[in-house]
Protein backbone atom coordinates (compact mmCIF):
# COMPACT_ATOMS: atom_id res chain seq x y z
CA UNK A 1 0.00 0.00 0.00
CA UNK A 2 1.01 3.67 0.24
CA UNK A 3 4.24 4.20 2.13
CA UNK A 4 3.71 5.46 5.68
CA UNK A 5 3.89 9.12 6.66
CA UNK A 6 7.12 9.98 8.39
CA UNK A 7 6.99 11.26 11.93
CA UNK A 8 10.45 12.79 11.49
CA UNK A 9 11.95 14.56 8.49
CA UNK A 10 14.73 13.25 6.36
CA UNK A 11 18.21 13.91 7.79
CA UNK A 12 18.92 16.75 5.35
CA UNK A 13 15.64 18.54 6.07
CA UNK A 14 15.11 20.52 9.28
CA UNK A 15 11.93 19.96 11.33
CA UNK A 16 10.92 23.57 10.68
CA UNK A 17 11.27 23.13 6.91
CA UNK A 18 9.37 19.85 7.04
CA UNK A 19 6.52 21.43 9.03
CA UNK A 20 6.42 24.42 6.67
CA UNK A 21 6.22 22.13 3.65
CA UNK A 22 3.37 20.20 5.27
CA UNK A 23 1.46 23.44 5.87
CA UNK A 24 1.99 24.55 2.28
CA UNK A 25 0.67 21.22 0.98
CA UNK A 26 -2.38 21.51 3.25
CA UNK A 27 -3.14 25.00 1.87
CA UNK A 28 -2.63 23.76 -1.69
CA UNK A 29 -5.05 20.85 -1.19
CA UNK A 30 -7.52 23.17 0.56
CA UNK A 31 -7.49 25.50 -2.45
CA UNK A 32 -8.12 22.56 -4.79
CA UNK A 33 -10.94 21.33 -2.53
CA UNK A 34 -12.50 24.79 -2.56
CA UNK A 35 -12.40 24.90 -6.35
CA UNK A 36 -14.00 21.45 -6.55
CA UNK A 37 -16.67 22.12 -3.89
CA UNK A 38 -17.49 25.53 -5.33
CA UNK A 39 -18.27 24.12 -8.76
CA UNK A 40 -20.90 21.81 -7.24
CA UNK A 41 -23.15 24.76 -6.33
CA UNK A 42 -21.84 27.86 -8.10
CA UNK A 43 -24.08 27.52 -11.17
CA UNK A 44 -27.38 27.41 -9.24
CA UNK A 45 -28.03 31.16 -9.44
CA UNK A 46 -26.69 31.38 -13.01
CA UNK A 47 -29.16 28.78 -14.32
CA UNK A 48 -31.55 31.27 -16.01
CA UNK A 49 -28.72 32.90 -17.99
CA UNK A 50 -27.26 29.54 -18.97
CA UNK A 51 -30.67 28.20 -20.03
CA UNK A 52 -31.18 31.22 -22.27
CA UNK A 53 -27.73 30.71 -23.81
CA UNK A 54 -28.45 27.03 -24.54
CA UNK A 55 -32.03 27.67 -25.67
CA UNK A 56 -33.58 25.33 -23.09
CA UNK A 57 -35.88 25.67 -20.09
CA UNK A 58 -34.14 26.56 -16.79
CA UNK A 59 -35.40 23.35 -15.18
CA UNK A 60 -33.42 21.34 -17.74
CA UNK A 61 -30.16 22.74 -16.34
CA UNK A 62 -30.58 20.67 -13.18
CA UNK A 63 -28.98 17.80 -15.09
CA UNK A 64 -25.75 19.83 -15.19
CA UNK A 65 -25.63 19.79 -11.38
CA UNK A 66 -26.74 16.15 -11.12
CA UNK A 67 -24.22 14.93 -13.71
CA UNK A 68 -21.35 16.52 -11.79
CA UNK A 69 -22.43 15.02 -8.44
CA UNK A 70 -23.07 11.59 -9.95
CA UNK A 71 -19.63 11.50 -11.60
CA UNK A 72 -18.12 12.32 -8.22
CA UNK A 73 -20.04 9.47 -6.60
CA UNK A 74 -19.17 6.88 -9.26
CA UNK A 75 -15.42 7.52 -9.45
CA UNK A 76 -14.49 8.24 -5.81
CA UNK A 77 -14.24 4.48 -4.97
CA UNK A 78 -11.46 3.95 -7.50
CA UNK A 79 -9.34 6.87 -6.29
CA UNK A 80 -7.34 4.78 -3.81
CA UNK A 81 -6.43 2.17 -6.43
CA UNK A 82 -5.41 4.87 -8.92
CA UNK A 83 -3.22 6.59 -6.29
CA UNK A 84 -1.56 3.27 -5.45
CA UNK A 85 -1.00 2.50 -9.13
CA UNK A 86 0.35 5.85 -10.36
CA UNK A 87 1.39 7.71 -7.20
CA UNK A 88 -0.41 10.52 -5.29
CA UNK A 89 1.51 13.40 -6.87
CA UNK A 90 0.86 12.25 -10.44
CA UNK A 91 -2.80 11.51 -9.75
CA UNK A 92 -3.47 14.73 -7.83
CA UNK A 93 -1.78 16.92 -10.46
CA UNK A 94 -3.51 14.95 -13.25
CA UNK A 95 -6.88 15.31 -11.52
CA UNK A 96 -6.44 19.09 -11.24
CA UNK A 97 -5.44 19.23 -14.93
CA UNK A 98 -8.50 17.19 -15.94
CA UNK A 99 -10.76 19.35 -13.78
CA UNK A 100 -9.29 22.54 -15.27
CA UNK A 101 -9.59 21.39 -18.89
CA UNK A 102 -13.17 20.27 -18.25
CA UNK A 103 -13.88 23.72 -16.78
CA UNK A 104 -12.71 25.30 -20.04
CA UNK A 105 -14.98 22.92 -21.96
CA UNK A 106 -17.91 23.91 -19.73
CA UNK A 107 -17.29 27.60 -20.41
CA UNK A 108 -17.02 27.03 -24.17
CA UNK A 109 -20.08 24.75 -24.42
CA UNK A 110 -22.70 25.92 -26.92
CA UNK A 111 -25.34 23.28 -26.14
CA UNK A 112 -26.72 21.46 -23.12
CA UNK A 113 -25.44 17.96 -24.14
CA UNK A 114 -21.88 19.28 -24.56
CA UNK A 115 -22.12 21.09 -21.24
CA UNK A 116 -23.36 17.95 -19.44
CA UNK A 117 -20.54 15.88 -20.96
CA UNK A 118 -17.99 18.44 -19.77
CA UNK A 119 -19.54 18.43 -16.29
CA UNK A 120 -19.17 14.64 -16.13
CA UNK A 121 -15.47 14.91 -16.97
CA UNK A 122 -15.15 17.68 -14.40
CA UNK A 123 -16.77 15.40 -11.82
CA UNK A 124 -14.27 12.62 -12.62
CA UNK A 125 -11.42 15.04 -11.97
CA UNK A 126 -13.00 16.11 -8.71
CA UNK A 127 -13.57 12.51 -7.65
CA UNK A 128 -9.83 11.83 -7.87
CA UNK A 129 -8.81 15.22 -6.49
CA UNK A 130 -10.62 15.02 -3.14
CA UNK A 131 -9.59 11.66 -1.60
CA UNK A 132 -6.12 11.72 -3.16
CA UNK A 133 -5.61 15.28 -1.93
CA UNK A 134 -6.56 14.19 1.58
CA UNK A 135 -4.16 11.26 1.25
CA UNK A 136 -1.37 13.64 0.26
CA UNK A 137 -2.00 15.76 3.38
CA UNK A 138 -2.03 12.69 5.64
CA UNK A 139 1.25 11.47 4.17
CA UNK A 140 3.00 14.82 4.55
CA UNK A 141 1.73 15.58 8.08
CA UNK A 142 2.92 13.94 11.31
CA UNK A 143 0.20 12.90 13.77
CA UNK A 144 1.08 15.84 16.03
CA UNK A 145 0.16 18.32 13.29
CA UNK A 146 -2.95 16.54 12.05
CA UNK A 147 -5.51 18.81 13.77
CA UNK A 148 -4.19 21.97 12.09
CA UNK A 149 -3.84 20.26 8.71
CA UNK A 150 -7.36 18.82 8.76
CA UNK A 151 -8.75 22.18 9.95
CA UNK A 152 -7.13 23.80 6.92
CA UNK A 153 -8.66 21.40 4.38
CA UNK A 154 -12.06 21.32 6.15
CA UNK A 155 -13.13 24.90 5.53
CA UNK A 156 -13.70 24.50 1.75
CA UNK A 157 -16.48 21.99 2.39
CA UNK A 158 -18.15 24.47 4.74
CA UNK A 159 -17.51 27.64 2.76
CA UNK A 160 -18.16 26.57 -0.82
CA UNK A 161 -21.90 25.69 -0.47
CA UNK A 162 -22.44 29.07 1.21
CA UNK A 163 -20.37 31.19 -1.18
CA UNK A 164 -21.20 29.30 -4.38
CA UNK A 165 -24.72 30.59 -5.18
CA UNK A 166 -24.11 34.32 -4.49
CA UNK A 167 -20.71 34.21 -6.19
CA UNK A 168 -22.16 32.50 -9.26
CA UNK A 169 -24.95 35.04 -9.47
CA UNK A 170 -22.53 37.95 -9.18
CA UNK A 171 -20.18 36.58 -11.86
CA UNK A 172 -23.06 35.81 -14.24
CA UNK A 173 -24.60 39.27 -13.84
CA UNK A 174 -21.32 41.23 -13.86
CA UNK A 175 -19.56 39.39 -16.70
CA UNK A 176 -21.20 36.26 -18.07
CA UNK A 177 -21.84 32.73 -16.81
CA UNK A 178 -18.88 31.45 -18.86
CA UNK A 179 -16.45 33.13 -16.43
CA UNK A 180 -17.70 30.90 -13.63
CA UNK A 181 -15.65 28.15 -15.27
CA UNK A 182 -12.87 30.19 -16.87
CA UNK A 183 -11.76 31.44 -13.44
CA UNK A 184 -10.68 27.89 -12.64
CA UNK A 185 -7.94 28.07 -15.27
CA UNK A 186 -5.39 30.26 -13.44
CA UNK A 187 -6.21 28.55 -10.14
CA UNK A 188 -5.75 25.11 -11.70
CA UNK A 189 -2.50 26.07 -13.43
CA UNK A 190 -0.98 27.36 -10.18
CA UNK A 191 -2.16 24.27 -8.29
CA UNK A 192 -0.56 21.91 -10.85
CA UNK A 193 2.81 23.68 -10.71
CA UNK A 194 2.86 23.72 -6.91
CA UNK A 195 1.70 20.09 -6.68
CA UNK A 196 4.55 18.92 -8.90
CA UNK A 197 6.98 20.97 -6.84
CA UNK A 198 5.85 20.18 -3.29
CA UNK A 199 4.27 16.71 -3.30
CA UNK A 200 6.36 13.55 -3.16
CA UNK A 201 5.41 10.57 -5.30
CA UNK A 202 5.40 7.07 -3.87
CA UNK A 203 3.23 4.54 -5.74
CA UNK A 204 1.85 1.81 -3.53
CA UNK A 205 1.44 -1.91 -3.94
CA UNK A 206 0.16 -2.92 -7.37
CA UNK A 207 -2.95 -5.08 -7.37
CA UNK A 208 -5.57 -6.14 -9.93
CA UNK A 209 -8.44 -3.75 -10.53
CA UNK A 210 -11.65 -4.92 -8.84
CA UNK A 211 -14.24 -4.42 -11.59
CA UNK A 212 -17.08 -5.99 -9.58
CA UNK A 213 -16.40 -3.73 -6.62
CA UNK A 214 -16.17 -0.69 -8.88
CA UNK A 215 -19.46 -1.46 -10.66
CA UNK A 216 -21.37 -2.24 -7.47
CA UNK A 217 -20.06 0.71 -5.44
CA UNK A 218 -20.23 3.15 -8.36
CA UNK A 219 -23.79 2.24 -9.31
CA UNK A 220 -24.82 2.15 -5.65
CA UNK A 221 -23.47 5.59 -4.86
CA UNK A 222 -24.82 7.10 -8.10
CA UNK A 223 -28.32 5.63 -7.65
CA UNK A 224 -28.44 6.58 -3.98
CA UNK A 225 -27.22 10.13 -4.64
CA UNK A 226 -29.57 10.66 -7.59
CA UNK A 227 -32.53 9.27 -5.69
CA UNK A 228 -31.81 11.60 -2.78
CA UNK A 229 -31.23 14.51 -5.15
CA UNK A 230 -34.68 13.89 -6.67
CA UNK A 231 -36.14 14.08 -3.17
CA UNK A 232 -34.94 17.68 -2.95
CA UNK A 233 -37.13 18.64 -5.93
CA UNK A 234 -40.69 19.88 -5.79
CA UNK A 235 -42.95 18.09 -6.50
CA UNK A 236 -41.31 14.86 -5.39
CA UNK A 237 -41.93 11.59 -7.22
CA UNK A 238 -41.61 9.52 -4.06
CA UNK A 239 -42.03 6.16 -5.76
CA UNK A 240 -39.27 6.63 -8.35
CA UNK A 241 -36.90 8.50 -6.03
CA UNK A 242 -37.43 5.97 -3.24
CA UNK A 243 -36.94 2.99 -5.55
CA UNK A 244 -33.75 4.52 -6.94
CA UNK A 245 -32.34 5.25 -3.48
CA UNK A 246 -33.29 1.77 -2.24
CA UNK A 247 -31.66 0.17 -5.27
CA UNK A 248 -28.53 2.19 -4.64
CA UNK A 249 -28.46 1.13 -0.98
CA UNK A 250 -28.89 -2.53 -1.99
CA UNK A 251 -26.04 -2.24 -4.48
CA UNK A 252 -23.81 -0.70 -1.82
CA UNK A 253 -24.73 -3.55 0.52
CA UNK A 254 -23.62 -6.04 -2.13
CA UNK A 255 -20.43 -4.04 -2.67
CA UNK A 256 -19.59 -4.29 1.04
CA UNK A 257 -20.26 -8.03 0.98
CA UNK A 258 -18.01 -8.41 -2.06
CA UNK A 259 -15.20 -6.21 -0.76
CA UNK A 260 -14.96 -8.25 2.44
CA UNK A 261 -14.49 -11.50 0.52
CA UNK A 262 -12.44 -10.75 -2.57
CA UNK A 263 -8.67 -11.19 -2.54
CA UNK A 264 -7.96 -7.76 -4.07
CA UNK A 265 -10.75 -5.36 -3.03
CA UNK A 266 -11.10 -2.03 -4.76
CA UNK A 267 -11.33 -0.41 -1.31
CA UNK A 268 -9.70 -1.81 1.83
CA UNK A 269 -12.38 -2.03 4.56
CA UNK A 270 -10.01 -2.80 7.44
CA UNK A 271 -10.31 0.79 8.74
CA UNK A 272 -13.82 -0.09 9.93
CA UNK A 273 -12.09 -2.16 12.60
CA UNK A 274 -10.75 1.06 14.17
CA UNK A 275 -13.24 2.58 16.63
CA UNK A 276 -12.28 6.19 16.04
CA UNK A 277 -12.71 5.73 12.29
CA UNK A 278 -16.13 4.08 12.76
CA UNK A 279 -17.37 6.89 14.99
CA UNK A 280 -16.15 9.50 12.51
CA UNK A 281 -17.87 7.74 9.61
CA UNK A 282 -21.17 6.61 11.14
CA UNK A 283 -21.91 9.08 13.94
CA UNK A 284 -20.11 11.77 11.97
CA UNK A 285 -22.36 11.16 8.98
CA UNK A 286 -25.40 12.09 11.11
CA UNK A 287 -23.72 15.38 11.98
CA UNK A 288 -22.89 15.98 8.33
CA UNK A 289 -26.50 15.30 7.36
CA UNK A 290 -27.73 17.84 9.90
CA UNK A 291 -25.07 20.42 9.04
CA UNK A 292 -25.46 19.99 5.26
CA UNK A 293 -29.18 20.76 5.48
CA UNK A 294 -28.54 24.34 6.62
CA UNK A 295 -27.31 25.81 3.28
CA UNK A 296 -30.50 24.37 1.70
CA UNK A 297 -33.08 25.39 4.33
CA UNK A 298 -31.77 28.77 5.47
CA UNK A 299 -31.90 30.66 2.13
CA UNK A 300 -35.40 29.30 1.54
CA UNK A 301 -36.55 30.43 4.97
CA UNK A 302 -35.06 33.90 4.54
CA UNK A 303 -36.64 34.40 1.09
CA UNK A 304 -39.94 32.48 1.27
CA UNK A 305 -40.90 32.94 4.92
CA UNK A 306 -39.24 36.25 5.82
CA UNK A 307 -39.45 38.00 2.43
CA UNK A 308 -35.71 38.72 2.14
CA UNK A 309 -34.21 39.45 -1.26
CA UNK A 310 -31.72 36.99 -2.75
CA UNK A 311 -28.88 39.43 -2.03
CA UNK A 312 -29.94 39.92 1.60
CA UNK A 313 -30.29 36.17 2.02
CA UNK A 314 -26.80 35.67 0.62
CA UNK A 315 -25.32 38.18 3.05
CA UNK A 316 -27.01 36.39 5.96
CA UNK A 317 -25.33 33.17 4.86
CA UNK A 318 -21.98 34.97 4.82
CA UNK A 319 -22.36 35.41 8.58
CA UNK A 320 -22.22 31.64 8.95
CA UNK A 321 -19.17 31.54 6.67
CA UNK A 322 -17.49 34.14 8.89
CA UNK A 323 -18.08 31.90 11.88
CA UNK A 324 -16.56 28.95 10.01
CA UNK A 325 -13.31 30.84 9.46
CA UNK A 326 -13.34 32.51 12.87
CA UNK A 327 -13.18 29.22 14.74
CA UNK A 328 -10.22 27.80 12.84
CA UNK A 329 -7.44 29.46 14.93
CA UNK A 330 -8.97 28.12 18.19
CA UNK A 331 -9.41 24.54 16.99
CA UNK A 332 -6.13 23.13 18.32
CA UNK A 333 -6.57 24.85 21.70
CA UNK A 334 -10.05 23.41 22.23
CA UNK A 335 -8.90 19.93 21.20
CA UNK A 336 -6.04 20.02 23.69
CA UNK A 337 -8.32 21.07 26.53
CA UNK A 338 -11.30 18.79 25.85
CA UNK A 339 -9.93 15.95 23.73
CA UNK A 340 -11.93 14.42 20.89
CA UNK A 341 -14.66 12.88 23.05
CA UNK A 342 -15.23 16.07 25.04
CA UNK A 343 -15.15 18.24 21.92
CA UNK A 344 -17.59 16.07 19.99
CA UNK A 345 -20.05 15.87 22.90
CA UNK A 346 -19.89 19.46 24.16
CA UNK A 347 -19.58 21.15 20.78
CA UNK A 348 -22.05 18.69 19.25
CA UNK A 349 -24.61 19.80 21.82
CA UNK A 350 -23.92 23.41 20.81
CA UNK A 351 -24.49 22.45 17.16
CA UNK A 352 -27.89 20.99 18.07
CA UNK A 353 -28.75 24.06 20.17
CA UNK A 354 -27.80 26.24 17.19
CA UNK A 355 -30.37 24.45 15.06
CA UNK A 356 -32.92 24.79 17.86
CA UNK A 357 -32.20 28.55 17.95
CA UNK A 358 -33.08 28.78 14.24
CA UNK A 359 -36.56 27.58 15.16
CA UNK A 360 -37.06 30.82 17.10
CA UNK A 361 -36.36 33.05 14.09
CA UNK A 362 -39.18 35.10 12.62
CA UNK A 363 -39.50 38.00 10.21
CA UNK A 364 -39.49 40.33 13.27
CA UNK A 365 -36.21 38.99 14.67
CA UNK A 366 -33.57 41.75 14.44
CA UNK A 367 -31.08 41.10 11.67
CA UNK A 368 -28.19 41.63 14.10
CA UNK A 369 -29.53 38.86 16.35
CA UNK A 370 -29.94 36.46 13.42
CA UNK A 371 -26.42 37.27 12.20
CA UNK A 372 -24.97 36.66 15.67
CA UNK A 373 -26.68 33.27 15.93
CA UNK A 374 -25.41 32.32 12.46
CA UNK A 375 -21.84 33.36 13.33
CA UNK A 376 -21.90 31.24 16.50
CA UNK A 377 -23.52 28.38 14.59
CA UNK A 378 -20.82 28.61 11.93
CA UNK A 379 -18.12 28.45 14.59
CA UNK A 380 -19.62 25.28 16.08
CA UNK A 381 -20.08 23.72 12.63
CA UNK A 382 -16.43 24.35 11.82
CA UNK A 383 -15.22 22.85 15.10
CA UNK A 384 -17.41 19.75 14.72
CA UNK A 385 -16.33 19.14 11.13
CA UNK A 386 -12.65 19.47 12.06
CA UNK A 387 -13.01 17.13 15.04
CA UNK A 388 -14.87 14.50 13.01
CA UNK A 389 -12.51 14.71 10.04
CA UNK A 390 -9.40 14.50 12.20
CA UNK A 391 -10.69 11.69 14.41
CA UNK A 392 -11.07 9.47 11.34
CA UNK A 393 -7.31 9.23 10.83
CA UNK A 394 -6.03 9.34 14.42
CA UNK A 395 -5.53 5.59 14.82
CA UNK A 396 -5.48 4.22 11.27
CA UNK A 397 -2.22 2.56 10.27
CA UNK A 398 -0.16 3.66 7.26
CA UNK A 399 -1.31 0.53 5.41
CA UNK A 400 -4.94 1.57 5.96
CA UNK A 401 -4.52 5.18 4.84
CA UNK A 402 -5.44 4.69 1.18
CA UNK A 403 -8.61 2.71 1.92
CA UNK A 404 -9.57 4.97 4.82
CA UNK A 405 -9.39 8.16 2.73
CA UNK A 406 -11.49 6.56 -0.02
CA UNK A 407 -14.12 5.28 2.41
CA UNK A 408 -14.23 8.60 4.23
CA UNK A 409 -14.74 10.52 0.96
CA UNK A 410 -17.52 8.13 -0.09
CA UNK A 411 -19.44 8.63 3.16
CA UNK A 412 -18.78 12.36 3.12
CA UNK A 413 -20.18 12.71 -0.38
CA UNK A 414 -23.22 10.56 0.42
CA UNK A 415 -24.04 12.34 3.69
CA UNK A 416 -23.86 15.75 1.99
CA UNK A 417 -26.49 14.56 -0.51
CA UNK A 418 -28.57 13.05 2.26
CA UNK A 419 -28.42 16.36 4.14
CA UNK A 420 -29.98 18.30 1.27
CA UNK A 421 -32.61 15.60 0.74
CA UNK A 422 -33.34 15.45 4.46
CA UNK A 423 -33.92 19.20 4.54
CA UNK A 424 -36.29 18.93 1.57
CA UNK A 425 -38.11 15.96 3.09
CA UNK A 426 -38.42 17.71 6.45
CA UNK A 427 -39.90 20.78 4.77
CA UNK A 428 -42.27 18.60 2.73
CA UNK A 429 -43.46 16.81 5.87
CA UNK A 430 -44.00 20.15 7.58
CA UNK A 431 -46.03 21.48 4.64
CA UNK A 432 -48.29 18.43 4.71
CA UNK A 433 -48.74 18.81 8.45
CA UNK A 434 -49.60 22.53 8.27
CA UNK A 435 -51.43 22.43 4.93
CA UNK A 436 -49.06 24.95 3.33
CA UNK A 437 -48.17 22.76 0.34
CA UNK A 438 -46.02 24.72 -2.11
CA UNK A 439 -45.97 27.84 0.07
CA UNK A 440 -43.94 27.13 3.24
CA UNK A 441 -44.24 29.59 6.07
CA UNK A 442 -42.37 30.22 9.31
CA UNK A 443 -44.01 27.29 11.08
CA UNK A 444 -42.97 24.88 8.32
CA UNK A 445 -39.33 25.84 8.66
CA UNK A 446 -39.53 25.54 12.43
CA UNK A 447 -40.72 21.95 12.08
CA UNK A 448 -37.99 21.19 9.54
CA UNK A 449 -35.27 22.61 11.79
CA UNK A 450 -36.78 20.67 14.69
CA UNK A 451 -36.20 17.44 12.75
CA UNK A 452 -32.65 18.53 11.93
CA UNK A 453 -32.04 19.25 15.63
CA UNK A 454 -33.18 15.71 16.48
CA UNK A 455 -30.67 14.24 14.00
CA UNK A 456 -27.86 16.37 15.48
CA UNK A 457 -28.73 15.10 18.97
CA UNK A 458 -28.87 11.50 17.74
CA UNK A 459 -25.30 11.89 16.43
CA UNK A 460 -24.10 12.43 20.00
CA UNK A 461 -24.88 8.81 20.91
CA UNK A 462 -21.98 7.43 18.88
CA UNK A 463 -19.48 9.80 20.49
CA UNK A 464 -20.49 8.76 24.03
CA UNK A 465 -18.84 5.37 23.53
CA UNK A 466 -15.42 6.87 22.77
CA UNK A 467 -12.77 6.46 25.49
CA UNK A 468 -11.71 9.70 27.14
CA UNK A 469 -8.22 9.41 25.68
CA UNK A 470 -9.37 8.69 22.11
CA UNK A 471 -6.90 10.24 19.66
CA UNK A 472 -4.88 11.82 22.48
CA UNK A 473 -1.58 11.67 20.58
CA UNK A 474 -3.19 13.81 17.87
CA UNK A 475 -5.24 16.21 20.01
CA UNK A 476 -2.56 16.65 22.67
CA UNK A 477 -5.22 16.13 25.35
CA UNK A 478 -3.62 14.36 28.35
CA UNK A 479 -4.98 10.89 28.99
CA UNK A 480 -6.76 10.30 32.35
CA UNK A 481 -4.70 8.74 35.13
CA UNK A 482 -6.66 5.50 34.83
CA UNK A 483 -5.79 5.24 31.13
CA UNK A 484 -2.11 5.89 31.84
CA UNK A 485 -2.05 3.21 34.50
Amino acid sequence: MISPPSESPAPDVSPADNARRGRLIAFLVAAAFFMENLDATVITTAVPAMAQSFGVLPVNLSIGISAYLLALAVFIPMSGWVADRFGPRSVFAGAVLLFTLASVACGLAQSLPVFVAARIVQGIGGALMVPVGRLVVLRSTPKSGLVKAIATITWPGLAAPVLGPPLGGWIASTWSWHWIFFLNVPLGAIAIVLALRWIDDAPGKLRPFDWTGFAASGFGLAALMYGLELMSHTPIDWLFAGALAAGGAASLGFALWHLRRTAHPLVDLSAFGVQTFRVSVFGGSLFRIAISSAPFLLPLMFQLAFGFSMVASGFMMLAMFGGNLGMKPATSFVMRRLGFRGTLLFNGLLVALGFAALMAFSADTPVAVMAAVLVLSGMCRSMQFTAINTLAFCDTTPAQTSGATTLFSMFQQASAGVGIAFGAIGLSIAERFTGHAGAPGVQDFRIAFGLVTAVALLALVDAVGLPRDAGSRVSGHPAPASAKA
